[in-house]
């Protein structure tokens, strides 16, 4: 049986006032207006650089550990993932208000996208145990990678300082990015019996289900079920990933030769004559040292999602 959030518990709330399009003072105001009308006695640490996201999520941890608090995380799903980075292991309870460009961790889990809702679904909403995505010692939620989508993610944000946090900069970007693909990448990979060796462009590892459903690819039932999956590309060359990229937009992504996909529970992943290799988890980029060890950890989060299944669900 589902547990329903602890009625006096205090939220301490990490607010990324970089994410999302719409004013951070409004933003700051809805939550405080929602919780005050509630009775809920809050703290909002207001973060303006993503930098300093780690240091207010380590913050709110503590004290919520003093206090049988909650943890919530105002932002994308980067600013979720320094969150969830601080949270995991400590028993604390997650809450998510999303408030990025895509939001794929608070979507798939049904947490409305409209801030007010948002915010009484942490009120009224029951505890549901999450899985969590570790590359050595770094959580991802939505996604981990190497190769070229690390890169894409790079540009990505450049671009969106630039010219806006909008889903047409960000996929734009990704088109413009492609169009020079970085070398290819040579992995080892052990998930099995038989290591094997592949020559890819990049290595995507998924741990959200919704995304994997956007492209058509089948392992979006394996996923969240103690196991990841893991996208291989293997096209060369501007056609090869411009054809990659158009079956990927029509949910068809399955189709490709290019591609290689399989679940897994666990993954070690050792690039050749590389000494640091630098990995993307939702959206942080980070150099790590091989090899990569990809694990899945059931029932690693407990998060509030609404109380009523579907309720409030954001749209694709």
């Amino acid at each position: 049986m589902s547990r329903k959030v602890p009625p006096n518990a205090p939220f301490f709330i990490v607010m990324n006032a970089g994410s999302g399009g719409r004013d951070a003072d409004t933003r700051e105001q809805v939550i405080g207006d929602v919780l005050s009308r509630a009775g809920r006695s809050y703290r909002l640490w207001r973060v303006g650089k993503s930098t300093g996201i780690a240091d207010a999520a380590r913050e709110a941890v503590r004290l919520a550990r003093q206090q049988e608090g909650i943890v919530v995380a105002a932002g994308g799903d980067g600013t979720i993932n320094a969150v969830a980075q601080e949270l995991l292991g400590t028993g604390c309870t997650l809450g998510v208000l999303p408030q990025g460009t895509f939001n794929y961790f608070g979507r798939s889990h049904g947490i409305p996208l409209d801030t007010v809702e948002a915010v009484e679904a942490l009120v009224r909403g029951r505890l549901q145990p999450v899985q969590v995505g570790l590359v050595n010692d770094k959580v991802f939620l939505v996604n981990g990678s190497v190769g070229l989508y690390p890169r894409i993610l790079e540009k990505r944000e450049a671009h969106k300082q630039m010219f806006g946090r909008t889903k047409l900069v960000a996929l734009l970007s990704a088109l413009v990015t492609m169009l020079t693909p970085p070398p290819q990448l040579v992995l080892t990979l052990h998930g099995g019996d038989n290591p094997s060796m592949l020559h890819i462009s990049t290595l995507l590892v998924e741990n959200n289900p919704l995304q994997l459903e956007e492209v058509g690819l089948p392992e979006s039932d394996a996923v969240q079920k103690g196991e990841l999956a893991a996208v291989a590309v293997k096209a060369k060359g501007v056609w090869q990933m411009l054809g990659v990229l158009a079956l990927a937009a029509m949910r068809r992504l399955r189709d490709s030769e290019k591609v290689v996909s399989f679940p897994f529970a666990l993954l070690t992943v050792q690039p050749l004559r590389r000494r640091r290799i630098k990995v993307a988890t939702d959206g942080e980029i980070t150099w790590q040292l091989p090899p990569l060890v990809f694990k899945a950890v059931p029932q690693g989060l407990l998060l509030i999602v609404p109380d009523q299944q579907g309720e409030g669900k954001g749209a694709p």
